[in-house]
């Protein structure tokens, strides 16, 4: 495990340590989409989740998203028909509200290994992933364990309206950036590097472009050709886009109308292009197992930093 990962261990034994004799204190004194996970998975008296991941629908009827700017971090891998799925993850602050929330798949599950029992919101599963959910070290929350923080807009239809109030679920947000779980930081860009003005990540039924404003020092998000905007109709950017070139090969599941659920397999190794301040850099990327960092490096081996602003991971299929 890297060194980041043992100082979280040490971090989550003192905080479920302190929360044992909290308790103990106090007792002392006082005397919708699919099925859900069995309680076995719900959050533990105490222990508090280093993030809140919150799987969104990414098709044109769930768009604009709400809170989807607000993400530390915003993955992007495939699913059924070629479509796209986003997993946002917070850490550093948490919106109102966040959504619209869809259902988890297994690929989810291998990608959030790399933080300390994250928190994860999501619609349901279908029935033969949920005794994998409950296996998962994480802390599943979807509406069945917290009916009071899920909510159905009135705005669209079924299943791409429904949200999630995250005041409302045992999470709270540390302030610190969810990069840092990672072993991400914010620091200089490699040397080289080409000029980027627009980057294209292509799925089979689906796309996200990224474009370089110099002006807001982002690049400015669309998803399939138009651009991506708040609730409030802002513009969508990302500080550093990272694309992963990964294998994506079928599961062992299957959704609703029998189509085959892809597993986008976040552990090995890769090429990846690191998209930061207006230039493309190529890297590799690297994942020894599933409770270990992803490392993103330079052909030489340097490590490589992020800009300011959120960050973007997409998993592009290999070939």
């Amino acid at each position: 495990m890297s060194a980041a990962g043992v100082k979280r261990g040490v971090r989550n034994r003192v905080a479920a340590l302190f929360a044992v004799l909290v308790l103990a204190v106090t007792a002392a004194c006082t005397g919708g989409e699919g099925s859900s996970p069995s309680p076995s998975t719900s959050s533990r008296a105490g222990e508090a989740a280093d993030v809140l991941a919150v799987k969104i629908d990414n098709v044109a009827p769930a768009r604009p998203h709400t809170g989807l700017e607000q993400a530390d971090i915003v993955y992007v891998e495939q699913v059924e028909a070629g479509l796209s799925r986003i997993l946002a993850v917070y850490s550093s602050d948490l919106p109102p509200v966040i959504g619209p929330v869809r259902s988890a798949r297994e690929t989810d599950l291998e990608l959030l290994r790399q933080f300390d029992r994250p928190t994860l919101a999501f619609s349901g599963a279908q029935s033969r992933l949920l005794p994998v959910i409950d296996r998962a070290p994480i802390d599943a929350v979807p509406p069945s364990k917290a009916p009071r923080a899920y909510f159905r807009g009135p705005d669209r239809p079924a299943p791409h309206n429904l949200y999630l109030r995250p005041e409302r679920i045992p999470f709270t947000a540390s302030g610190v950036d969810a990069v840092a779980e990672l072993g991400l930081r914010v620091g200089a860009p490699p040397p080289g590097g080409e000029p980027e003005d627009s980057r294209t990540v292509r799925y089979p039924s689906a796309s996200v472009t990224f474009s370089w404003s110099a002006g807001s020092e982002r690049w400015l998000v669309s998803l399939d050709g138009a651009p991506a905007r708040t609730a409030e109709g802002e513009r969508i950017g990302a500080g550093t886009v990272v694309v992963q070139d990964v294998d994506v090969r079928e599961s062992d599941f299957r959704d609703r109308s029998g189509n085959n659920t892809p597993f986008t397999e976040t552990v090995g190794s890769g090429d990846a292009v690191v998209l930061r301040n207006g230039r493309a850099y190529e890297a590799r990327w690297s994942r020894s197992s599933a409770d270990a960092d992803t490392v993103l490096s330079t052909s030489d081996g340097r490590r490589v930093d992020l800009a300011e602003g959120p960050l973007w991971i997409l998993y592009a299929p290999r070939g």
